[in-house]
């Protein structure tokens, strides 16, 4: 892998981009990967990009489940991913509420920033990949590519408000996997490696 290819990283968000959109999960049982999200993250993988999870988890701030759950969360899903030959290289969440005003929780890039500080990653180089508008927001506050995904509440959002969206998605994909392909034939990636 290039020198410069390691300055390049996947950020994913979790609920409705990696796994099925459940509301809160509140229970291991309710983490279900979505079709396709492990071979997408396998692919990216392969190709020697890091894939970072950045996820909001406000249920801790709520009262809804304790961080301890979040963890196990996290554990069963690289269990998941590992069974279908897919890894993630790290995992950054906010456990923050909204009204808390902490710089971590999407749509401010708290997390990203975190997660460049310990990768060496050049931001305006990496992917966002998720299913909401703020996850579009997020990216472009880095000066990432942001990547709305159709899964989750993706298709929604895009139908009910992408008219009116400030920011556009650099791409829209179907699923994760999809997402995956689009990154790894952008020209400007090949150019970093």
């Amino acid at each position: 892998m290039s020198p410069d290819l390691r300055r390049v990283a996947v950020f994913l968000d979790r609920d409705g981009t990696i796994n099925e959109e459940m509301g809160y999960i509140n229970h291991l049982s309710r983490l279900v990967l979505l079709p396709k999200a492990a071979a997408g993250i396998a692919r990216l993988n392969r190709a020697g990009l890091k894939v970072l999870v950045v996820t909001n988890q406000s249920g801790v701030a709520r009262g809804y489940f304790p961080p301890e759950l979040v963890e196990g969360v996290h554990a069963r899903l690289r269990e998941l991913l590992a069974a279908d030959g897919a890894r993630l290289d790290g995992i950054y969440t906010c456990l923050h509420g909204p009204a808390e005003g902490c710089a971590c929780r999407k749509p401010r890039p708290g997390l990203l920033l975190a997660a460049a500080a310990e990768h060496g990653l050049d931001l305006r180089r990496c992917y966002l990949v998720g299913d909401r508008y703020n996850d579009l927001l997020t990216a472009a506050a880095v000066g990432a590519k942001g990547i709305l995904v159709l899964t989750g509440y993706g298709r929604g959002e895009l139908e009910l408000f992408g008219a009116t969206w400030e920011i556009r998605p650099w791409a829209v994909a179907a699923d994760l996997d999809e997402a995956a392909r689009f990154i790894l034939a952008d020209p400007e990636l090949g150019e970093a490696s």
